[in-house]
């Protein structure tokens, strides 16, 4: 099995890498390395990885790619809503377009793609559970770009997961995920400064996620055109919930 995963040197994107080209599969990176970094280097060694820096944007390039691949794993994304709101039109194309363009050119073939969207598209749940029945409420341009592409995704027939906050280490890292920023500012602040303590999130570990990502790939016949959370059952935390608990690592 082919995949091409695109933004795949992103803190995810790395992740999954690693997870599939371990299993033997052949993976190919596209990926326009706008924050500088070098995380697929780790993968240079191996013969069944290949890294093609580009643009999810160039339509062109896209087109010539997408069908010498089984799967495809649109990771691409302007993440956040500050970052989105920073430069709306550039969120809209890496978040939406290049996704609905990548479904344009498979729909009638047997392509699979698999593809991310974040839980904050369920807004605010008026009684703070959302299923995956629930109705989408993004209250973000960020959560609006992702909803729309995983209508795109669910248009023919992929597999869309709803991730709740991920956290974990990656070799392209993040230090601006909650817990990843927590745990880091405990180790070397020795304190924390929260802000609406009573703030509820659901997480799950960035290899969990990869994990699941595998899981789908591999019994994709059956769950096609489905969508699922993936979060942690134990792990709907408050802010203050989640600081008590890192204390029991960081004393």
């Amino acid at each position: 099995m082919k995949i091409l995963i695109t933004g795949g040197a992103g803190y995810l994107g790395s992740v999954i890498t690693e997870k599939l080209l371990s299993k033997g599969y052949g993976v190919t990176v596209l990926d326009n390395l706008m924050y500088n970094q070098t995380s697929s280097i780790i993968f240079s060694h191996n013969h069944n990885f290949e890294f093609i820096y580009g643009d999810v944007r160039d339509s062109e390039l896209l087109e010539n790619l997408v069908f010498d691949f089984d799967v495809i794993i649109p990771l691409a994304a302007i993440v956040g809503f500050p970052a989105c709101d920073r430069d709306k039109d550039l969120a809209t194309k890496v978040n939406y377009e290049h996704v609905r363009y990548i479904c344009e050119l498979i729909k009638d073939t047997d392509k699979k793609i698999v593809y991310p969207n974040t839980n904050s598209g369920y807004g605010i749940g008026e009684d703070g559970i959302c299923t995956e029945d629930s109705p989408l409420n993004p209250i973000s341009h960020y959560g609006v770009t992702k909803v729309n592409a995983e209508k795109e995704v669910l248009g023919v027939g992929g597999i869309s997961l709803r991730l709740a906050t991920v956290f974990g280490s990656s070799m392209r890292m993040r230090m601006d995920l909650l817990v990843n920023e927590f745990v880091y500012k405990a180790l070397t602040d020795k304190y924390i400064t929260i802000f609406e303590k009573d703030f509820v999130r659901n997480y799950i570990h960035i290899r969990d996620v990869a994990h699941t990502f595998m899981f789908m790939l591999e019994r994709y016949d059956k769950y096609s055109g489905e969508i699922f959370n993936v979060g942690l059952s134990k792990a709907n935390l408050s802010k203050e919930q989640l600081v008590e608990l890192i204390k029991t690592y960081v004393p």
